[in-house]
């Protein structure tokens, strides 16, 4: 969790001080917010891996935070904590894409391997999400793996990829440089 960062809302100033020394441990780069309105300034101005946040505070809430985390990047990992849990804060709180939804008091340990889990299913997911938006090419024949295909990444040749997830039809031309080279084989050849 060294590279992550971590920021910490509560209104709650003993919760402040004892989480942000434990997370410090495993994590330098934690932040801390006192209200809402603080979480979502710092929220503007820097990235975050994780948000941890109260759910009621005065001033705007933990939901607050949470959705302006989530619209800013959605793999950002929200626990929201909270000594006011009921069912409905909880169903809203996943609706709006919470990783997790935890009650008042938890112990530090606890918390510290829910942060772990999280991190490790954040890292996943972004190598996913970097994996699905990289195309295959091989470096000899220079054919697709199209991994989408029915059969077992089948490999295409680059125009039959190209025109089978697009809409774009291919000609055939000649590069300048290509031109340049072909020209010299044929004086040479001629």
């Amino acid at each position: 969790m060294d590279k992550s960062t971590i920021l910490l809302v509560d209104d709650d100033t003993s919760i402040l001080r004892s989480f942000s020394a434990d997370f410090r441990e495993i994590c330098p780069a934690v932040t801390t917010a006192a209200s809402a309105e603080e979480a979502i300034a710092a929220l503007e101005d820097d990235f975050f891996n994780i948000v941890i946040t109260d759910l009621v505070m005065p001033g705007g809430s933990g939901l607050q935070v949470l959705r302006q985390a989530k619209e800013k990047d959605s793999d950002t990992c929200v626990i929201v904590l909270t000594g006011y849990g009921d069912l409905d804060s909880a169903v809203r709180a996943l609706r709006l894409g919470a990783d997790d939804y935890l009650l008042k008091p938890i112990d530090s340990e606890e918390m510290l391997l829910r942060l772990e889990e999280h991190v490790k299913k954040q890292r996943w997911r972004r190598k996913l999400k970097l994996r699905e938006k990289m195309l295959t090419v091989c470096a000899y024949c220079k054919k697709v793996r199209d991994e989408a295909a029915a059969q077992e990444h089948r490999w295409l040749s680059m125009e039959m990829y190209v025109s089978l997830k697009s809409d774009i039809s291919l000609s055939h031309g000649c590069c300048p440089s290509c031109f340049e080279e072909i020209s010299k084989e044929w004086d040479d050849n001629g």
